[in-house]
């Protein structure tokens, strides 16, 4: 193709408000769920096939006071799409207005995370934070002991 064929062709794609999507893309800082799922559909697909444990999604939607979770993680991190996107399913699953969760998209440059971790001594992704209380009760380290819903009813002591 000729050179100023292909770079017109550029500009007009890039004028068209076409989404640039590369290889690697990040989603930094808070983000909602929605985000998360619109930036990358592949993770819909680990929400729709995850089949939580009915027994622990009950349990859970037995909380009685707030629970926080605050999840730090990787829109580029494998183990990130797996649990995060498990945990979502879960989520769905309880249905709780006493739970809810927030999330915080990490670099994949290790240089720039601190800024992100807000004194949080985060060391690997996915990190979920439990809160109860204002207090934090537990964490989730990068894969579950178990399971995502059944460490959660572990770490709240149901």
């Amino acid at each position: 193709m000729n050179r100023k064929l292909l770079i017109l062709v550029v500009v007009l794609i890039a004028g068209m408000g076409f989404p640039r999507i590369s290889f690697g893309q990040e989603l930094l800082g808070p983000l909602t769920r929605e985000e998360i799922l619109s930036a990358f559909p592949a993770w819909n697909e680990v929400v729709a096939a995850y089949q939580p444990s009915a027994e622990a999604v009950e349990k859970l939607k037995s909380i009685t006071q707030p629970v926080e979770i605050r999840i730090y993680l990787g829109t580029w991190c494998p183990d990130s799409k797996a649990h995060v996107s498990e945990f979502f399913k879960v989520l769905d699953l309880v249905d709780h207005p006493l739970l809810s969760a927030s999330y915080i998209g990490i670099p994949r440059d290790k240089a720039e995370r601190a800024a992100y971790y807000r004194d949080e001594n985060i060391v690997k992704l996915p990190t979920f934070l439990i809160f109860v209380g204002g207090q934090e009760k537990g964490r989730i380290i990068e894969v579950p002991q178990t399971s995502i819903e059944n460490d959660l009813v572990a770490l709240l002591g149901l």
